[in-house]
C-alpha cells in the first residue's frame, strides 16, 4: 500500500512539474525570409550576386558560341572529311562540350559559394537581432514560419515588428 501511494505521489508531482515547465513556455513566430527581404542590405547583396553571375554566364556563352560554330563547321565539312579527321573533330567537339559542362558546374559551385559569403553577415545581423527580442520578450521558441507550415499550433506572438524596430527597419 505505501509503494503504491508513494507512486501516485510520485507521478503526481511529476505531472504538476509537467504542467508548470509547459505554462512557462512563450512561444513567438517570425517570416524570416520576409525580414531578410526588408533588409536593406540585401538589395546590395543580390546586386554583387548578380555581377558575380554575370561573369560566368558571359563566359559560358562564349564557350556555348564557340561549340556551336565548331559543330556547324564540323556538320558542313563532314561529308569530304576522311576518317581518321571525322574522328579527330568529334574527339575535339566532345573534349569542348565536355570543358563547357565543367565549367558549368564550376561556375555554379563558386556562384553558390560567394551567395553564402556574401549572404552569412546579413542573415548572422538578422538571428542575432531575432535571438535578442525573443530574450527580451521572454520568448522559449521562436519558429520561422517561411519555413514551416504549422496546421495545428498553440497561439504565439507574431514578432515582425519588434526585431524589424530591433534592426530599424519601417
Amino acid at each position: 500500500m505505501k509503494k503504491l501511494f508513494k507512486v501516485a505521489l510520485v507521478a503526481g508531482c511529476l505531472f504538476f512539474a509537467g504542467n508548470v515547465a509547459q505554462a512557462q513556455s512563450k512561444i513567438g513566430h517570425i517570416a524570416f525570409n520576409q525580414l531578410i527581404d526588408q533588409m536593406p542590405e540585401t538589395k546590395t547583396v543580390q546586386k554583387q550576386i548578380q555581377d558575380y553571375q554575370k561573369t560566368f554566364v558571359d563566359q559560358l556563352t562564349a564557350l556555348n558560341n564557340e561549340l556551336q560554330t565548331n559543330a556547324q563547321g564540323y556538320d558542313a565539312k563532314k561529308a569530304t572529311m576522311t576518317d581518321a579527321a571525322r574522328t579527330a573533330k568529334e574527339a575535339e567537339l566532345q573534349d569542348s562540350n565536355k570543358r563547357l559542362q565543367d565549367f558549368q558546374a564550376k561556375a555554379q559551385q563558386q556562384v553558390g559559394d560567394k551567395t553564402q559569403q556574401l549572404s552569412k553577415p546579413l542573415l548572422d545581423k538578422a538571428r542575432a537581432a531575432v535571438q535578442a527580442v525573443a530574450k527580451e520578450k521572454g520568448y522559449t521558441y521562436v519558429i520561422d514560419t517561411s519555413q514551416t507550415e504549422l496546421l495545428v499550433s498553440p497561439e504565439a506572438d507574431n514578432m515582425m515588428a519588434a526585431v524589424k524596430a530591433k534592426l530599424g527597419l519601417k
